[in-house]
């Protein structure tokens, strides 16, 4: 957060309506919450929250920005990114505040696996909102810690056992819910014009030391295995998986082995003056919620 004499104006009153994209997603449907617990007005935007909005569907886009004032963009992870249109239409329509959820490293060549170079969807998108002459705050956030709980992990959780080629690597894995309450501090209040928040969380462990702080609060033990990076992908594809969608997934965790998402980021801390969710915090609140039971 920039730093001032003054405390940042909480700005909510003044704006209508905040539009959140993947409104029904992992950040985007905590943003939601955030945003309606504070009183403003807001739309959960996907296909099937409660304002239709699809990305490969433009006749969708402006009956979701009409009257719209900030908007939290979940984006599309596909080249040509759609992103850029997408600003440019919001811009045209009135709305002066943009927040864009983008991805630790996509400006570091090599970061997901040798192939990888800088470029793609979300430098197309952090282009478009650094360009597009309204209010922008870009955020970079690592590998979500719900993977554990909600996402790519669970099944393996569950299960017992979790293979995966990331080897003795580290990640400071980061709570979508923080993810969330930069995203709204962003969407509604000033000091964060022009920030670039990277965001994780306030400690590196490798895979089988976060099996281990679940077990800690659910009393069973899931195993990590490593397998290589070729088995992985075949099992992806055993498991029905397109051979293309396969290799993004496996070089996915390429920032996980190599320990490149290790290093603790002080974005959260900057942008909401407290340090990130620990991952036992995340680990006891998913524990309650049973999903892992």
């Amino acid at each position: 957060m920039t730093q001032t004499d003054e405390t940042p104006t909480d700005t909510t009153s003044t704006r209508r309506t905040v539009l959140v994209t993947g409104g029904t997603g992992k950040t985007g449907r905590r943003a939601v919450a955030l945003l309606r617990e504070r009183g403003v007005e807001t739309r959960a935007a996907s296909r099937s929250g409660d304002t239709l909005f699809d990305w490969t569907d433009r006749t969708t886009w402006q009956a979701a920005l009409d009257g719209v004032d900030a908007v939290y963009i979940v984006p599309l992870d596909t080249s040509p990114s759609p992103t850029p249109a997408f600003v440019e239409q919001a811009v045209a329509s009135g709305v002066r505040r943009l927040v864009l959820l983008s991805a630790r490293g996509v400006d570091v060549p090599g970061y997901f696996g040798c192939s990888s170079e800088v470029g793609g969807p979300h430098t197309e998108g952090e282009a478009a909102v650094r360009s597009s002459g309204v209010t922008w705050t870009i955020l970079r956030p690592g590998w979500f810690a719900q993977n554990f709980s909600e996402g790519v992990f669970l099944d393996g959780v569950r299960a017992g056992e979790l293979a995966l080629p990331t080897g003795d690597g580290t990640a400071a894995f980061i709570d979508a819910d923080d993810i969330a309450a930069v995203a709204v501090a962003a969407l509604t209040e000033d000091g964060h014009d022009g920030e670039l928040y990277e965001l994780s969380g306030p400690r590196a462990l490798g895979i089988a030391e976060v099996l281990d702080e679940i077990a800690e609060v659910t009393g069973a033990h899931a195993v990590y295995v490593p397998v290589e990076e070729s088995a992985y992908r075949a099992g992806l594809v055993a498991q029905g998986l397109p051979e293309e969608e396969a290799a993004l997934w496996t070089d996915a965790m390429t920032p996980i082995r190599t320990s490149q998402e290790a290093p603790v980021t002080d974005g959260v801390r900057r942008a909401l003056g407290r340090p990130p969710r620990d991952i036992g915090d995340f680990a006891r609140d998913a524990a309650a919620e049973g999903v892992w039971s």
